[in-house]
């Protein structure tokens, strides 16, 4: 199996010819200084490509937690599916994430800025390069082309995802010093770059984890929905959805069990559209594992031994109940909670929630009682580094089996794993199908798409005990009332996207785009600071907290005649 792990060591080599001054602002670094004309082939070309496509997970640039491409603190925790866990001197700057107290001088900020502009700058100097390359044939450049392109894109959309008000960084500078203000909407150059990826890409490539056509048209669709523009989005996503293929021309389709797209095992699977490549045991003492997700393991015991953090919420948790017919509580899914083992010791008796529950919930939290993977039952405190601090749960999307260590975790760091980054999967993108069919379509032809979720939940795997018998009393069925209203049908659709997509650090991003993020948030704090009571006094203000904080350091470094070229977000200083 070709993949793109293939040129990673001339890649390294490559960056000894660079320098990219990081310890200044993005746009005080040389565009490209590098030996264009050593590396003007296909091979230096598609080196310089692999190393932009290297940050697809956040860290490459040399970075760490912060700048994991997975979002578990930026989207996740900021959104409420999880706390920081582990306890109050772990990782203190995720403290302001998750209290909405984002100070523009913590290194979270600092350290995500760069590296997406630091792979804007790869990406560009893909492009610069390619220009002087002459033992290619046109296509061939096409699609290195469009793959660049769509690099750029993705970068950019994940600033403006995150800051909104952020610079784009093209191809056609040519300052060595650029001061580019953050002064306009960026949202059509991103469109321009996936649009061009999509007309331009090929449906197949040569290497797992490049992108293709589908995987472009699917980027382009989710940036429309981003601008809640439907009807561009929409024929895009029905293309994706009826015809869309992966790179190997595989047609994308659902797994048949919901959790082969957090199995090791199962990665780049049928359901993937875009993954950042992952691997262990390569010579690389884990440097190229996923290594923006090795604190989220449970602590001291099971998988990595390490580290408590990224602990799912009792809101979460309690979202997967289900009632008589097998249908979420949409509007009282938090007035009972799912028991739950805290203040419990591991070797005190504990019987699990009896009550009826989504499959789903124990493919995505580690809770008391249940098998966590192969690794036995969750033996609740045991496990947890401070129960009282961050709660009883366990993260589980990125864990490993136990019959896989060594496998695909590094016999160097047992926490650095060979478990893609899940980017973008064919759920989200049916997600987003319905969403269209409520806001401009017909609503009962989005309670169709959301009934492929369920059905898969309801016919793929359970968590079973040994014996085979399922692990709780899980109980999912499929809408079968007709939708009639846009609010009826918003409202469900919304909430699957919360259970579907939990822990994969998409829920602040898809609550800000709704534009209700201050009431799903601010209604999350009341009940849940009783529970975690370092959340008391946290308060999500509409205006502010839709978008972070630019860095401090990058405004002091975009000084241009004794002004900045870069604006603070309204609602920091």
């Amino acid at each position: 199996m070709k993949a793109l792990f293939k040129y990673l060591l001339f890649f390294a080599g490559l960056l000894l010819l660079c320098n990219w001054q990081c310890s200044k602002g993005f746009l005080d670094k040389q565009p490209l200084s590098l030996d264009e004309n050593a590396l003007a082939n296909k091979k230096g070309v598609n080196a310089i490509l692999v190393g932009a496509y290297s940050l697809l997970d956040g860290i490459g640039a040399g970075g760490s937690y912060e700048q994991t491409a997975s979002n578990w603190s930026f989207g996740s925790i900021r959104g409420g599916d999880a706390h920081k866990g582990a306890d109050p001197s772990s990782q203190p700057d995720i403290n302001n994430i998750e209290r909405y107290e984002s100070n523009p001088s913590d290194n979270y900020y600092l350290g995500k800025w760069r590296t997406l502009y630091e792979g804007v700058v790869r990406a560009n100097n893909t492009l610069k390069v390619l220009r002087k390359v002459e033992d290619m044939t046109d296509d061939e450049k096409k699609n290195v082309s469009a793959q660049a392109r769509f690099l750029r894109g993705f970068y950019h959309f994940e600033a403006k995802k995150l800051w909104n008000n952020v610079p784009y960084v093209s191809d056609s500078v040519t300052d060595l010093n650029p001061k580019i203000p953050n002064d306009r909407d960026i949202w059509p150059d991103i469109t321009a770059d996936l649009q061009y990826a999509a007309d331009n890409l090929p449906e197949t490539q040569d290497m797992i984890g490049r992108v293709n056509k589908w995987a472009a048209t699917a980027y382009l669709a989710k940036a429309y929905m981003y601008q809640r523009k439907f009807a561009e989005a929409k024929p895009l996503i029905e293309a994706v959805i009826l015809n869309g293929k992966n790179a190997r021309g595989v047609k994308y389709q659902l797994n048949d069990c919901y959790h082969a797209n957090f199995n090791p095992d199962t990665k780049n699977s049928a359901e993937a559209i875009l993954e950042a490549q992952t691997s262990v045991n390569d010579g690389a003492k884990g440097a190229n594992g996923n290594g923006g997700d090795v604190l989220n393991y449970p602590y001291t015991g099971g998988p990595g031994k390490c580290c408590g953090t990224f602990q799912p919420s009792q809101d979460l948790v309690n979202s997967y109940r289900t009632d008589v017919n097998g249908l979420p509580f949409l509007d009282t899914y938090n007035n009972e909670d799912v028991k739950n083992d805290e203040g419990i010791p591991s070797d005190q008796p504990f019987t699990p929630y009896t009550g009826a529950l989504d499959p789903r919930l124990d493919w995505t939290v580690g809770r008391r009682g249940i098998p966590y993977l192969d690794w036995g039952p969750h033996p609740g405190a045991a496990w947890i580094r401070n129960q009282a601090y961050a709660g009883p749960y366990s993260p589980k999307k990125n864990v490993y089996y136990k019959e896989q260590q060594g496998k695909f975790s590094d016999a160097s760091s047992p926490t650095a794993v060979a478990n893609n980054v899940k980017l973008l999967r064919l759920a989200e993108v049916i997600l987003w199908a319905a969403e269209c069919e409520a806001e401009i379509g017909s609503p009962d032809k989005a309670r169709e798409y959301v009934n492929m979720l369920r059905t898969r939940a309801k016919n793929g795997c359970y968590v079973q005990e040994p014996d085979g018998t399922p692990a709780a009393n899980y109980h999912v069925e499929i809408y079968q009332t007709p939708w009639t209203s846009k609010t009826e049908a918003l409202k469900a659709v919304r909430f699957e996207s919360k259970l579907e997509l939990a822990m994969e650090g998409h829920r602040i991003f898809d609550l800000v785009r709704w534009g209700i993020a201050d009431t799903e948030l601010n209604a999350y704090l009341a009940k849940e600071s009783i529970k975690r009571v370092y959340l008391k006094g946290a308060i999500f203000t509409k205006g502010e907290d839709e978008y972070y904080p630019i860095p401090q350091t990058e405004i002091q470094n975009s000084y241009l005649n004794g002004q900045p070229t870069l604006t603070q977000n309204p609602g920091y200083k």
